[in-house]
Order: structure tokens, then sequence, then C-alpha cells
């Protein structure tokens, strides 16, 4: 009994603490939570000028075996085209909302399919080439795209199942650290309740013997195409 009494006490110690870090308070008949302050006393915006936070993107991006180009508005479409012949694209999923220059000059050549008015099947996507979709944000720190299913991104599905993701990202899209990225997905995360998908890189895991197989999670080629 001595034993099982220093086990419940040691326990009774630990769970107070816990309750202590979280703001909880406990009595008899209630319990009552209270919100812990929080120290904001981080870096929450880079110091780095628009230039350099711009080319922090490209090389961390490029860090992560992605293919990364910094093109001009003007020779988006071309480009897209371009990529497409090259990696042989004959079918290529496009979600609602993209802008349509984008994809100007393809018809000709590759098969769109739009994700409406009704969504595509999960066989349609992966019997597809490629995605081609914009961005909500890119984070130059961590060089991560984030997507939250806007206009011109879709839903999670398409970004998923297809093997080669063509993602257009705009200069001013890009943001330098994490804590900016976040606040900015605040409206996101609270009021719209979409979902939210951050990419680092095309989709890649290790086994057991830690070698590197890609593609298991999602898209195995990740093509970046930065308008400046």
């Amino acid at each position: 009994m001595v034993e099982g009494t220093i086990m419940s006490d040691s326990k009774e110690t630990i769970l107070n603490r816990v309750k202590k870090a979280l703001g909880r308070e406990d009595d008899d008949k209630t319990t009552t939570f209270k919100s812990a302050e929080i120290k904001r006393n981080y870096q929450q915006k880079s110091d780095l000028n628009r230039e350099e936070i711009l080319q922090q993107f490209a090389e961390r991006v490029s860090e992560y075996r992605a293919v990364t180009e910094q093109i001009i508005e003007g020779e988006l479409a071309g480009k897209i085209l371009q990529i497409c012949k090259n990696e042989g694209v004959e079918k290529l999923v496009i979600p609602p909302g993209l802008e349509t220059g984008w994809t100007e000059g393809l018809s000709g050549s590759v098969s769109i399919l739009r994700d409406e008015p009704e969504p595509l099947s999960k066989e349609e996507l992966n019997a597809s080439d490629a995605i081609l979709t914009g961005c909500f944000l890119g984070v130059a720190q961590t060089g991560t795209i984030v997507l939250n299913a806007g206009p011109g991104q879709g839903r999670r599905a398409l970004t998923l199942l297809p093997d080669f993701h063509i993602c257009v990202v705009k200069q001013e899209q890009i943001v330098g650290i994490f804590p900016e990225a976040i606040r900015s997905l605040e409206e996101t995360v609270r009021e719209s309740a979409r979902p939210v998908t951050m990419i680092s890189g095309p989709s890649a895991t290790s086994d057991i013997e830690l070698n590197r197989v890609e593609g298991v999670h999602g898209p195995r080629k990740l093509h970046v195409l930065i308008i400046t």
C-alpha cells in the first residue's frame, strides 16, 4: 500500500504541473480553462529586401530537387507549353479559377482536363500527366509553397494524384519567413475552413534503410515558375 500511495502522489504531482502549464484550474465540482499567455518575442518579419527574398526562395526550392525558373509574365504561356512538350505531357489537369492566359496555345498539343463543372474522378487524375496551379503563398525561409484551395489552386486531390506539378508563383506572393505566412493564413483557417497544403519540393520520404523514395505522398516532379 505504501508503494501504491507513493505512485499515486507522484502521478498527482505530474498532473498538477501539466495543469498549471496549461493554465487549467480544478476544484471538486468544475473544471475551468484560462488561456496561457504566449510570448511572441520571436522574429515576425523578414529583414531581407524584396530581391533577397526572391533569390532565397528560388534557392531553397531548388535545394528540394525541384526545377525553378524565373520568368516575366509575358513568357508564362510559352514556358508552360515548352515544359509540356519537354516532359511529354498529353493530359494536363487545371483547377477552377486558373488564369485563362496561362494555357494559351495548349489546345492543339495537350488535352486539358478541367475539374469543373463536375469534379474529375480519381481514375482520371491518376491517368493524367500533370497538374498546373497557382498558389496562395511562397515562403523564402523554407522554400515552401502554400496552397489554400482558393481560385487557381483547386481541391487537395488535384495536387496529390498527378505525378507532375507545375506551379506558378508570383513575386508579390512570396513572404520572407514563416510567421508572415501563418498570419496571412488566418482567414483561411478560421473563417473559410478550406484545407491548407504546404509543399516543400517533390513528394519524398525514406525507407527503413534511409533510401530516398519520391512520389509516395504526391507528385514525384515539381516545376516552379516564378513570375518576376
